[in-house]
This record gives C-alpha cells, structure tokens and sequence, in this order.
C-alpha cells in the first residue's frame, strides 16, 4: 500500500491519495497556522479504524442475513503524553455502534467481536497500544 501527499497551499494544507484515488484533505488547527481546510492526522487515524471495522460488521452482519437500516459509529479516543517528548498516542479508544433495524442483539455483538478480535487490521494496528472497548445499541 502507498499513499501520496501533496501540499496546496504554504502552511499545511496537504491532499492525500492511495490506491484508490480519492483525495481526502489534512489540514493543522488554526492555532498552529493551518486553516482548518482538512480533517487533522490524528482524527484520520480514528476514521481509519470506524471505517475498516463499520465495513466487517456490515458484511458480517450480511452473511446473517441481518438487514441493517443504517449503521452510525462514534468513536473517542483518549490520548497520553509520552514523557520527555511532545507525543500523544491513543491509550484508550470506544467505538459505540448505533444500528437502525430489526436486528438480533446477539448477532450484532458476535459481528462486532469477529471484526475486532479477527478481521479489522487497523484494530491490530492499535491493540499492542491501545486499550479497545466497544458499546452498541439498537433503535428499531
């Protein structure tokens, strides 16, 4: 996998593409020079990982012959200062489903631990760093 940036303006406006092509914009906050045209390195990694685990569930939840109305997901993240340096990494991150439709407690949660203790890789990528907890619910 790669991925390219390219700078758009003199501060920190970058436009990155993958493989894919699609560009997605970062930016700094305004409090550092950026101008807020671009969602930050850091919420991008917490996008990374509802994205890749929103799309298991979904295909999990399919292969139940679960029919999910709608499906939102938020996730905070909670971040810790390294001693001696200015890094702050996520310690402890929730993500909290929140399917729409006649759907099987069960099955939602069985598809939510397939996805975080077998399929989604950026789950792996956090979990030696990271403390991962879930939450769901679901509106009829």
């Amino acid at each position: 996998m790669q991925v390219e940036l390219v700078r758009l303006d003199d501060a920190f406006h970058f436009e990155a593409k993958g493989m894919s092509g699609v560009p997605v914009h970062i930016d700094a906050a305004e409090n550092i020079g950026g101008h807020n045209a671009g969602a930050r390195p850091m919420e991008l990694l917490l996008m990374g990982l509802g994205g890749c685990t929103a799309i298991d569930v979904l295909l999990i939840m399919k292969k139940q012959r679960q029919i999910v109305e709608d499906l939102k997901i938020s996730i905070s993240g909670e971040r810790e200062k390294i001693e001696g340096t200015e890094m702050t990494p996520f310690r402890k991150i929730n993500i909290h489903f929140k399917f729409k439709g006649n759907l099987s407690e069960d099955k939602a949660q069985k598809a939510i631990v397939m996805s975080m203790e077998k399929y989604c890789s950026a789950t792996a990528q956090f979990s030696s760093t990271a403390v991962i907890t879930h939450s769901f619910e679901i509106e009829v």
